[in-house]
């Protein structure tokens, strides 16, 4: 087998250079992904399950990528053709994904679209990923492998900062960071829209400055045969059978590492919003109770007299039926007071410059000096009430819990999956509730940018850092070590409470980061040899997926032990988990048996020269 050449500095710069786009779109994933579909409706015990997605995608993605880059030859290259396709899907839902509450969806078909963009996504992103970190596998020696790895490290965070910081950037220069309820800021949907050109940029770069080596000349420099003519019929449980120990060694520690940076994209946005930016509260409405049983659901309908299918529950929101004033009652959707202070806008009670809710039902509104109900001006109002359905239903009802609830062409509400439910006295229904974070606040969008710049401070951290581990002299002993100093982030972020205490937990997090993103690809391709460096690469990233679905299957479970019901999620409480259990990968450090480097164990066949194939 021929020596790999040494290659320049920018020749091992351009095999990774790409990776700086790619980075950017799962930089902007990551950090926005919660947010997003918090600010959408989704249920934050929920929010676990919607990071199942992304590993799972990588899972399956990856692996067949190896596999099937490692028989691949045409005109892009062996690599780049997966680069191309999978970047080209990430740039379309890129610009898709953020839009996932403006197209005037319930928040059930929302969600149901946000999931399916993310899936898209995070498959695109995966497909892209993985071409750069097989090339270096491919083209770089032993020698230069800790330096390319650390260049693509480099390039990593340095996208990370980009994406992380877009959307504070974008509210500095004057994009609106706060939104109407149910809809993504403007600073979040732009952020996704410069990240995709960027990548796109990025994409076409590497296509023009990165050179393959042929399939023969591949075969001779990593010791296998000619790939692309063998039959594609290799068995990855075959493959995962003869894996060096390496292979599983490092696979437990990375197991432990990525559940616990799970837990910090699902729950710090929420974290830092409730701990350090005093995010408000609001009332969402789970369902409606009825003599002992809990009809649970966010949209729910009343028939009842002269009503005929009335939304007494919209997305989670009751809705106002009208108003009491001097002892009578007005049906009302729209009711302002003082002259121009709506109070009541189609049926539901309208929100504050805060995220507040500005009355309550059934409490007295003070301060009034005039009152317009559907725009009748009701004279000398005094002890003005905003009362809802439920508050008024006497007799016998139907109820209905309908999963989707839209209106047609001809503006008449149209139900989808739905049950009905005879009561015999509506008079006993009651709402059942649980205190959220109100996520239309402006605590909680300027929490949302803050994150962004903590993830940036986290890859800051993780760049310093990462000039820091080659100059520790055992490598073990530096990935142990940055780990512990990562599980110390995650429990200090569980319990500061001063947004700019968070930039020790973060950089600290930073320094786990910079390690798992260098030494575990490190210690795995100096123990692989021949022409299933591809494949072997796709398989290890399961070690990274995997831990996540568990991650995101347990999430909920957890959550809902530590949480007290009705009350507020104390999703702090996971960041406090995940410290746990990076700490248990630093130990499992000390399992780990790295291989002999090559040149110890190969006779030098050829003198290493600078490559001119890049």
């Amino acid at each position: 087998m021929k020596t790999k050449p040494d290659l320049g500095f920018w020749k091992l710069w351009n095999l990774s250079f790409g990776f700086f786009g790619v980075q950017i779109a799962y930089a902007l994933q990551s950090a926005n992904v919660s947010r997003i579909f918090t600010t959408i409706g989704a249920d934050p015990h929920d929010l676990s399950y919607f990071w199942i997605l992304p590993p799972l995608m990588g899972l399956i993605v990856q692996p067949l990528v190896g596999m099937f880059s490692d028989r691949t030859w045409n005109r892009f290259g062996r690599r780049l053709p997966y680069l191309i396709f999978g970047a080209t899907i990430a740039v379309i839902v890129m610009c898709l994904l953020p839009n996932a509450g403006s197209f005037h969806f319930t928040v059930q078909s929302a969600i149901i679209f946000g999931l399916i963009a993310l899936m898209l996504l995070d498959t695109s992103i995966n497909m892209a990923m993985q071409p750069f970190k097989m090339l270096v596998g491919d083209m770089v020696n032993e020698k230069q492998k800790g330096l390319a790895y650390s260049i693509q490290s480099f390039l990593c965070n340095a996208g990370s900062v980009v994406g992380y910081i877009f959307p504070l950037i974008l509210g500095w220069i004057g994009l609106m960071n706060t939104a109407p309820s149910g809809v993504v800021p403007q600073t979040v949907i732009w952020s996704f829209y410069l990240g995709a050109a960027i990548l796109l940029i990025c994409v076409v770069y590497s296509l023009v400055k990165i050179k393959e080596w042929p399939p023969k000349e591949y075969a001779e420099y990593n010791g296998g045969t000619d790939t692309t003519k063998e039959k594609a019929n290799t068995n990855l449980f075959k493959l995962l059978v003869k894996a060096p120990s390496t292979f599983w060694t490092v696979g437990i520690v990375q197991f432990f590492c990525w559940f616990a940076f799970l837990f910090l994209w699902t729950y710090a946005t929420n974290t830092v919003a409730l701990k350090a930016f005093k995010t408000p509260t609001v009332e969402s409405v789970t369902g409606i109770s009825y003599d002992g049983t809990s009809y649970d659901g966010k949209n729910l309908l009343i028939s009842n007299g002269d009503f005929k299918d009335v939304m007494v529950v919209s997305h989670g929101v009751a809705m106002a039926q009208g108003v009491e004033a001097n002892g009578s009652f007005y049906p009302a959707s729209t009711v302002v007071i003082n002259g121009n202070d709506t109070i009541v806008a189609d049926n539901e009670i309208t929100l504050n410059d805060k995220g507040e809710a500005k009355v309550k039902f059934g409490t007295p509104v003070s301060g009034i000096t005039s009152l317009s109900v559907d725009g009748v001006e009701v004279e000398n109002p005094t002890n003005v009430k905003v009362s809802d359905y439920l508050s008024r239903m006497q007799g016998s009802a139907v109820l209905t819990v309908a999963s989707i609830v839209t209106k047609n062409a001809q503006g008449k509400t149209v139900i989808e999956d739905a049950k009905s439910y005879e009561i015999s006295d509506a008079s006993k229904m009651s709402y059942t509730s649980k205190t959220v974070l109100n996520a239309s606040s402006p605590e909680y969008n300027d929490a949302g940018n803050w994150v962004g710049l903590l993830y940036a401070v986290q890859a800051l951290g993780s760049v310093l850092w990462a000039v820091v581990l080659p100059r520790i002299g055992s490598r073990k002993f530096s990935y142990s070590l940055s780990l512990l100093l990562g599980a110390a982030g995650f429990v200090t972020l569980g319990i500061f409470s001063n947004p700019y205490m968070l930039f020790i937990s973060f950089v600290l997090i930073g320094c786990a980061w910079a390690a798992m993103l260098a030494w575990p690809f490190t210690i795995l391709t100096n123990s692989l040899k021949g022409g299933n460096i591809g494949a072997y690469l796709g398989l290890f990233n399961c070690t990274i997926c995997v831990p996540q679905i568990i991650a995101a299957l347990a999430g909920g479970w957890i959550l809902s032990m530590m949480s007290t019901p009705g009350m507020v999620a104390p999703e702090y409480k996971m960041m406090i988990v995940a410290g746990i259990a990076i700490a248990i990968g630093a130990v499992c450090v000390s399992f780990i048996k790295e291989g002999k480097k090559e040149d110890d164990t190969m006779k030098v066949q050829e003198t290493p020269e600078i490559s001119e194939t890049l």
